[in-house]
């Protein structure tokens, strides 16, 4: 699953990197779903070239769109899901490593802070709200996690089929973290490579991190969210 806004820089390179013969050697067959929140440049376009499945999400943001995915992806049967943003940050070519690092019906996490980060992938504005953002997020609900912000993840079908979310943008990855703490989801942390991304950033202003850290409070205050 390719979470995408205006990516049709950096699309085709995160594409054709994917180790599709090396997930297939783990088992699996695999297809590529994009999950469009709204590109006003050619990202569909490069998208139905690529021959990728297209979501384009009902609401706005990022967690609305990774919310419609998911419901699809049970819909479908499927056993594993694999998420990464497509901006160039994440290399595909670790999707073997996480998908053989999911526990037992829980989820595998991409590590940038422990694993081979760009000395200019990450600003250090960046680099210390993630911290600040990971150490609340630990001291509120209790299971370690070490890269809260992380947008590489590897999900079991039952990791999916137990969370319970209703985030609409970019909080959907504490609200992740929040669900495998009170669902009792299996977590795995897995170091990993993270470089510059392509084309301008849509996350790192101070009413994002905001917003996340608001995410945290309130699942810790309310565990189960209200649907959306």
């Amino acid at each position: 699953m390719l979470p995408t806004l205006d990516e049709e820089k950096a699309l085709p390179d995160v594409y054709s990197r994917i180790p599709f013969a090396k997930i297939e050697e783990l088992g699996y067959e695999s297809r590529v779903v994009v999950v469009d929140g709204g590109s006003t440049d050619n990202t569909l376009e490069v998208a139905k070239e690529l021959d990728c499945e297209i979501i384009e999400q009902w609401g706005e943001g990022k967690g609305a769109g990774i919310r419609q995915a998911f419901k699809l992806f049970l819909e479908k049967g499927d056993d594993t899901l694999v998420m990464l943003d497509s901006d160039g940050t994440y290399h595909p070519e670790e999707i073997p490593a996480l998908i053989s690092a999911i526990p037992t019906s829980g989820i595998a996490i991409g590590d940038r802070l422990r694993g081979n980060l760009d000395a200019d992938a990450m600003t250090s504005t960046n680099w210390l709200g993630n911290q600040l953002l990971t150490w609340l997020a630990v001291a509120l609900h209790g299971k370690p996690i070490n890269d809260l912000c992380s947008g590489f993840w590897a999900f079991s079908r039952d990791a999916i089929e137990s969370m319970k979310l209703n985030s609409m943008r970019f909080e959907i990855e504490a609200e992740m973290y929040t669900s495998c703490a009170y669902q009792n989801i299996p977590m795995r942390h897995i170091p990993i490579s993270y470089s510059k991304r392509v084309g301008e950033a849509k996350l790192g202003s101070i009413k994002d991190g905001t917003s996340i850290a608001r995410k945290l409070i309130i699942r810790r205050i309310f565990p189960t969210p209200h649907e959306e």
